[in-house]
């Protein structure tokens, strides 16, 4: 079958002086991963390939530009899963790594548990050989100018982060129909050290299944999580919803339930996609 993949890179306003570069950096990330699967590659080696190049992208809430915690430190959040087999690797609250996708892949590939945190998963990225940056590396001036920005008392981190640019995410199926999902962030802005959202949950920050489709979330993670967004979406697609009209339900009641706002990217097992936000 004709591979597909889609990919996003966050909820929210793009700032018009940061949009050229924002859009460009989802359409390279897309050409990098569809480039794969035309040479016959898996849709997990796609979304993985694609969501790196958005990880080390400035203009992503991801990787390298990630928003700083409360201390100005970054911690990062990833998660994978293979619709083939519902296997699955997430890392949470991760420092020093330019790619946490990529580590999330191998807690996925080399071990027998489903996501690791700070301090565990860096032990694990030193013993799988994933060389450790510093933290300088991972900081943007513009991250630093937000932190500072927010460290006001009368700022709302939730408010200032749906205005911008923010999780990294993407969704593929390869020649063969297998389905695969990708999620990556820095989180909220000014967060709590050792917030974790929903990125590395799994059938929140995302979901994959041969069976029905995959779908990567972006937006308020407390929110996100409260409706396991990217699971609700797809039990919707069980019921026979469309793609699109999945993902916009799924949206609905997260908006009426517990008033989050956010983005999704979804395909279906023939390749169907849809790309879907009320932020």
């Amino acid at each position: 079958m004709l591979p597909v993949i889609v990919v996003h890179g966050g909820a929210g306003h793009i700032p018009r002086e940061r949009s050229e570069k924002s859009m460009s950096g989802v359409c390279y990330a897309a050409r990098a991963g569809y480039s794969l699967l035309q040479g016959g590659a898996s849709s997990m080696d796609a979304v993985v390939e694609a969501v790196i190049q958005m990880e080390n992208d400035p203009h992503f809430n991801a990787g390298r530009g990630s928003v700083l915690n409360v201390k100005g430190d970054v911690e990062m959040d990833a998660l994978v899963m293979d619709g083939k087999t519902l296997a699955s690797g997430a890392v949470s609250a991760v420092r020093n790594i330019a790619n946490p996708v990529q580590l999330a892949r191998l807690v996925m590939d080399k071990t027998s548990h489903a996501c690791l945190t700070a301090e565990g998963a860096s032990k694990f990225a030193r013993a799988v050989g994933i060389p450790e940056v510093s933290q300088e590396s991972l900081i943007t001036e513009y991250a630093r100018m937000r932190w500072t920005k927010n460290l006001a008392p009368d700022a709302n981190p939730v408010e200032s982060q749906m205005g911008k640019m923010g999780t990294v995410g993407a969704v593929a199926v390869d020649r063969e129909g297998n389905i695969a999902c990708a999620t990556s962030t820095g989180g909220m802005l000014n967060k709590m050290e050792g917030r974790v959202g929903d990125t590395p949950c799994i059938g929140s920050g995302g979901y994959a299944d041969n069976q029905t489709g995959a779908v990567s979330t972006t937006g308020h993670g407390e929110a996100i999580m409260k409706v396991t967004l990217a699971r609700l979406i797809l039990f919707h697609m069980e019921q026979g919803q469309t793609v699109e009209a999945a993902s916009d339900v799924g949206l609905a009641y997260m908006k009426s339930r517990v008033g989050g706002l956010g983005g999704v990217v979804t395909v279906d097992p023939q390749g169907g996609w849809g790309a879907r936000f009320n932020s």
